[in-house]
């Protein structure tokens, strides 16, 4: 049976290395993001370079957040590959602490991480991508390819006013706020009758704000204004609910989110697919510690081996790879989120398990 000492001797050492590969994420995905971001922008007459580090430091936490499963795995291979290249788990082996118990602080380790990502990382991750998009929409710096996945989101609302279609290059603020905007009136025969184009547009009460306005009529001269109002009956829960992009969504409101979404009658399948991969996110870095294992064993009893390695690797990288597929499958609706999120979690904990069962037990 593993002593306390030895216990939490394991399970720091997993956390010092789980520190270093984080500080080395960050600051590797922070200078990638600053980069590319700065070669998109760099053009435009407000880009400065503290504006830029601002952004891309505000985009940075969602980015750590979706490499973590990478963390973890790199940090477990790490930790076991250090513990045995000093003969550590040879003597702990040698004493009658089997593998199973060896493991379990680092498992405990990436459940309680995972859980602080939950809880507390992405919170302030949500937040933090907010306000990017804000800053981002207030440089103007957008254009069609940096819109939502390539998604031009449209709208459509009835006024005393008549019917009119909205759409945008990019949102933010929850959708609250567009970037690029166009007004399509439409008169009585479906027809239109006016375009309105604006290089943002805000949704106050009742109305939506229009700044850097171009009116198109039919038979008439092209206008230009510097603001303008468009009334409007959308209130800002349900713009929230049909343009606010999941990964801006904390935790804590998700929930809340997929039932204000049923009860609008809309898809709730993207909040519903974040809100369950946020749940079986710290099962999926225990998972993620079972494959480094995996990876271990044989370093135990042959010595290193970089096919073994490269084959953690390759197998981390598969599990993410259908984490990603999956999460699309559920929120498009073609798979229960429940599932879709839960899925790769326990194939990667069988394919883990197994495997230990066989190295170790026979």
């Amino acid at each position: 049976m593993i002593g306390r000492t030895l216990f939490w001797y394991f399970f720091r050492r997993y956390l010092v290395f789980t520190v270093q590969f984080f500080i080395g994420v960050l600051i590797i995905s922070y200078l990638a993001d600053f980069t590319e971001f700065s070669r998109r922008t760099s053009s435009l007459p407000n880009y400065s370079i503290g504006l830029a580090m601002l952004i891309s430091a505000l985009r940075v936490p969602l980015i750590i957040q979706t490499a973590i499963p990478f963390v973890i795995l790199f940090s477990a291979m790490g930790t076991l590959m250090a513990l045995n290249r000093k003969h550590e788990l040879v003597i702990a082996r040698s004493t009658g602490v089997s593998a199973w118990q060896f493991l379990a602080p680092l498992c405990l380790a990436s459940l309680l991480i995972g859980a602080l990502t939950v809880l507390v990382f992405n919170p302030l991750a949500a937040k933090a991508l907010s306000q990017a998009e804000l800053v981002d929409a207030a440089m103007h710096g957008v254009d069609p390819a940096s819109s939502n996945d390539g998604i031009i989101p449209w709208l459509r609302q009835q006024t005393d006013e008549g019917t009119t279609i909205i759409g945008a290059t990019k949102t933010a603020n929850r959708g609250q706020l567009l970037s690029d905007a166009t007004f399509l009136r439409l008169d009585k025969n479906g027809s239109i009758s006016e375009r309105i184009d604006a290089k943002t547009a805000t949704l106050e009460k009742g109305a939506w704000k229009l700044e850097d306005v171009t009116e198109y009529r039919s038979g008439k001269e092209v206008t230009h204004k510097a603001s303008a109002m468009v009334k409007s009956g959308l209130t800002p829960e349900f713009i929230e609910e049909t343009l606010a992009d999941p990964e801006t969504i904390p935790f804590y409101e998700l929930g809340r989110k997929v039932r204000a979404a049923h009860s609008f009658g809309l898809n709730a399948g993207g909040f519903a697919m974040q809100y369950h991969s946020l749940v079986a996110l710290p099962w999926l870095l225990v998972a993620m510690t079972l494959i480094a294992a995996t990876v271990s064993m044989r370093f135990v009893r042959m010595g290193q081996s970089a096919p073994m390695i490269l084959g953690g690797i390759v197998a981390g990288f598969l599990l993410y790879v259908v984490s990603v597929l999956v999460k699309a499958f559920g929120s498009a609706g073609i798979v229960p989120p429940v599932a879709a999120a839960w899925f790769p979690v326990v194939v990667a904990m069988f394919f883990g398990i197994t495997f230990l069962l066989h190295k170790e037990d026979g």
